[in-house]
């Protein structure tokens, strides 16, 4: 054993870890440039189009997240244009299901709240009972259970995110989701078991 401790010195040094070059773009449209500038210095192309398409509130969320959490040197008159690009080339601008289909799938007894999941881009983020960003729904429903104002902190978790109730994560608000799809989605996530 001191033998392989005294060797470890002689193995210690500066690592060298070379990426290939990016060669992906963002779509072309209004305020590509500015992703192109942005995004690529730390984020490969895929990092953006492989995301579920999610709402504005979303990418202003993570453009904020990259600027105050990770030092991102987005100016602040850059900041509304690259959050518009991502939202109408990537988001549910341009990517989400009509509004016939997800009207046609909420009054579908019992894939109500799923199909609204769907359609904010919460199961981009939550599952029913794994964790993949945030934390797993039967997660919350066990954490709320014996809570008088489970719904009502359910509710403004929906309507203004957040982060420090299940760690750093920040999770972006949904203020466009209705007092009715946000019953849905509290009841939906407080059933879970």
């Amino acid at each position: 054993m001191l033998i392989l401790l005294s060797a470890a010195p002689a193995f210690a040094g500066v690592m060298k870890l070379e990426l290939p070059p990016e060669t992906g773009s963002f779509k072309p449209a209004p305020g590509a440039e500015l992703a192109n500038g942005q995004c690529l210095v730390c984020h490969s192309v895929e990092y953006v189009t492989s995301q579920p398409p999610f709402p504005r509130a979303f990418w202003a969320a993570s453009v904020k997240k990259m600027r105050e959490k990770f030092g991102a040197a987005v100016p602040a008159d850059q900041v509304d244009p690259l959050v518009n690009y991502l939202a109408t080339t990537y988001g549910t601008d341009t990517n989400a299901t009509s509004a016939s289909a997800a009207t046609m799938a909420s009054s579908v007894s019992g894939a109500g709240a799923e199909a609204l999941a769907t359609k904010y881009g919460c199961l981009g983020c939550h599952n029913v009972a794994l964790k993949v960003v945030g934390p797993p729904y039967r997660e919350v429903a066990a954490k709320y259970q014996n809570d008088p104002q489970a719904f009502a902190k359910i509710a403004e978790q929906i309507h203004r995110g957040g982060s420090g109730k299940w760690g750093p994560v920040i999770m972006p608000p949904f203020p466009m989701i209705t007092d009715a799809e946000t019953k849905t989605l509290a009841d939906w996530i407080l059933g879970q078991k």
